[in-house]
């Protein structure tokens, strides 16, 4: 397991397990909010404790933490991720800020303790068979830990029930003696409550992991070797936790039960694996120092359960309005769509929030090696490739499935991700009628045609004009240094000239790093929005200009609907759809 470091020197003064915690002078100088989380959270008030709160201050809690925390410059806060576990976010010496877990086994000795009770679960463990699923294995767990345990009050070696001091014989009975069986196991509630959250985070949940699994605003984990796990936050961005590895053995050995734990073991003959965790998150573990100078490391990238939507993005400002409504039309007209970027740009992310503008009794189909596509089209067919020798040896690529696509007569396929030479199968799709949307790793448009004309995908030039629309979406930073993701730039192909050997495209929208906003080049010089979308939705060839007004109305609608506090992506979905109906959008 890794070291707890916190990042500061502790103080000597402790609660003491004698007396009543919330007698403690530290605690009446508490803010109410605070007061409650730790009436909650013993262990909360046993973290306070060991801060030197005179250097640093009470920390400033929050239920729940907004984006706009991210703009302090110094953080000293706390907030919970689930019901027992709170995050300390420190501003300190390091350039990352410190993300500190704060458990149930905070300020409380189980070590000793712990060791005979899995000792004896060890002969308990055919309580769990047949169990399935992860409360029903915390019932089981929390029933056996009570077979194990005997409750007994703080100041006295005998159980604490409220009652008078029980006889002789009474103890006998709870902590074994003269043919009772194995003796219970003397704790305090508070070390139950410790064991029990420690032996359920190891055996059922993620182990160390676990309130980094909880807090649903962590995008990245990962370990790099020996050293701290760092973490990327959404709202504190790269940041560095109190736990570190600091010793090779121990760290294979938690590698080890990771991958064992997602049955997806690795080994000296297999030393890279990567996986999908129950929850969605993708997860690549690298084993032992032969192929990793500093030693086995993960990383996991997590799967966000409800995606966010157009609307959430444009808050966040990595669009605009006009941009929105702009891919509403296209995606409506069932053109084909490539969104273009490096690793972590977000283009996942948006390629999620624009199936909302998709029609809603749209028959779509969706194609990737892990699965984080979200779609809300009821008549949707997720499939995943395999790996040859998962189950009985045969793979199934994406290039499989891709031609398996083509005879389920779709609406529009979706691809996770072209790297090979399945981005040839999909530009064939997008000639025979079919829409395609997919992500793609290239910075600009012009490595976008390179990449895709280039080995391995080998694309036919003359096919390249199939793609209507690159989205560019890129990490960048503000002129503040505050890194954010924005769609730098939207791109409409439109030819092919074989005689120069050259591509012509359009500059729709350009993102203007002095200001932070969004250009519309292709005002009034949109060949997709003039010649093609306009004689769909009925204007006539002198009155195709009239296609503006229609994305200015739709942009009016969407910040209308922001400004309405309609911003869910499922409750957008349901709006979208019925002013599709109506004629509003």
């Amino acid at each position: 397991m890794a070291d707890l470091v916190l990042p500061f020197e502790l103080r000597a003064e402790r609660i003491d397990s004698h007396e009543d915690p919330y007698e403690c002078g530290l605690y009446r100088l508490l803010p109410d909010e605070l007061q409650g989380a730790c009436r909650r959270n013993v262990h909360l008030l046993e973290y306070l404790h060991l801060m030197p709160i005179e250097e640093t201050g009470v920390p400033d809690y929050y239920k729940e933490i907004s984006r706009s925390l991210g703009d302090l410059k110094r953080r000293n806060l706390l907030y919970p991720v689930s019901d027992e576990i709170h995050v300390h976010v420190l501003t300190g010496d390091d350039v990352r800020d410190f993300y500190v877990p704060i458990e149930p086994t905070m300020g409380v000795e189980i070590t000793d303790k712990l060791e005979m009770i899995e000792e004896r679960l060890v002969d308990l463990a055919h309580l769990f068979d047949g169990v399935e699923g992860r409360e029903q294995r915390r019932e089981v767990l929390l029933r056996t830990l009570k077979q194990i345990c005997g409750i007994v009050d703080a100041h006295s070696p005998v159980p604490a029930d409220g009652s008078e001091a029980p006889s002789r014989r009474r103890r006998f009975r709870l902590f074994g003696g003269r043919g009772g069986g194995p003796a219970k196991i003397p704790v305090t509630q508070r070390e139950f409550d410790a064991i029990f959250y420690a032996v359920a985070r190891d055996k059922i949940g993620m182990g160390m992991l676990e309130p980094f699994v909880h807090d649903s605003w962590i995008e990245d984990i990962s370990c790099s070797g020996l050293g701290p796990i760092f973490i990327e936050h959404k709202v504190f961005k790269s940041m560095r936790s109190a736990l570190e590895f600091t010793d090779h053995d121990n760290l294979d050995e938690f590698v080890l039960r990771l991958s064992e734990s997602i049955k997806r073991p690795v080994t000296l003959r297999n030393p890279i694996v990567d996986a999908v965790l129950p929850d969605g998150s993708r997860i690549n573990i690298v084993y032992g120092r032969e192929v990793s100078n500093r030693g086995s490391n993960f990383t996991i990238r997590r799967f966000t359960g409800v995606p966010l939507s157009i609307l959430e993005l444009i808050a966040f400002g990595s669009l605009s309005y006009q941009m929105a409504a702009y891919l509403s039309l296209i995606l409506e007209a069932g053109m084909n769509v490539f969104i273009c970027g490096e690793t972590a740009s977000g283009k996942t992310t948006l390629i999620n929030a624009l199936t909302t503008f998709v029609p809603p009794d749209a028959k779509v189909v969706s194609i990737e090696d892990t699965p984080e596509v979200m779609v809300p089209q009821p008549n949707w067919i997720r499939e995943v490739s395999r790996p040859a020798g998962k189950t009985d040896g045969a793979g199934v690529s994406m290039m499989d499935l891709l031609r398996a696509a083509l005879r389920q007569r779709p609406n529009l396929i979706i691809i996770g991700e072209i790297r090979g030479e399945e981005g040839a199968i999909a530009f064939q799709a997008m000639q025979t009628g079919h829409a395609v949307m997919a992500t793609f790793h290239a910075a600009t448009v012009e490595k976008l045609i390179q990449r895709l004309t280039g080995h391995p995908i080998s694309v036919p030039k003359t096919y390249i004009e199939n793609l209507n629309v690159a989205v560019i979406q890129n990490m960048v930073k503000l002129p503040n240094g505050k890194a954010v993701r924005r769609a730098t730039n939207v791109s409409e192909i439109i030819s092919y000239d074989s005689v120069t050997d050259t591509f012509s495209f359009v500059e729709v929208f350009r993102w203007n790093p002095a200001t932070d906003e969004f250009d519309f080049m292709g005002d009034k010089n949109s060949y997709l929005l003039e010649e093609r979308i306009a004689p769909m939705k009925g204007f006539a060839p002198t009155r195709r200009l009239g296609i503006y007004g229609l994305l200015e109305k739709r942009s009016k609608v969407l910040k209308r609907l922001q400004e309405k506090g309609v911003t869910g992506y499922y409750e957008l979905l349901t709006v979208l759809a019925r002013a599709q109906s109506e004629g509003f959008f």
